[in-house]
């Protein structure tokens, strides 16, 4: 059974940086692609970045404009979203999710096998 732990929300003044983290417990983490996701208060949830299961690729929303960072650690079972320049509308629960196919995450067609309880992100103007 996979379960994810995510951790580093918190309170940031615009332009800040912050790094979340996800830990990963289960079995096989290098088997699967990684994303976070982040979800405003009345709002759908949205994709934000994608690594896959060796961390050789990755993809963004456009809303990231080199301002995120993917990121994995498949020694510590661990993802990670490096933000910079955060921007009040970056303000979010952010959850991060396994899926088993980088493609299908792309395509945001992806199975989501577990998902965390998120981390919240408050970026003050």
């Amino acid at each position: 059974q996979v379960q994810l732990v995510e951790s580093g929300g918190g309170l940031v003044q615009a332009g800040g940086s912050l790094r979340l983290s996800c830990a990963y417990s289960g079995r096989t983490f290098s088997s699967y692609a990684m994303a976070w996701f982040r979800q405003a208060p009345g709002k759908e949830r949205e994709f934000v970045a994608a690594i896959n299961s060796n961390g050789t690729n990755r993809y963004y929303a456009a809303f990231v404009k080199g301002r995120f960072t993917i990121s994995r650690d498949n020694a510590k079972n661990m993802v990670y979203l490096q933000m910079n320049s955060l921007k009040p509308e970056d303000m979010a629960v952010y959850n991060c999710a396994a899926a088993m196919d980088f493609r299908a995450v792309v395509a945001g067609t992806a199975k989501y096998a577990s998902w965390g309880q998120g981390t919240q992100v408050t970026v003050s103007s």
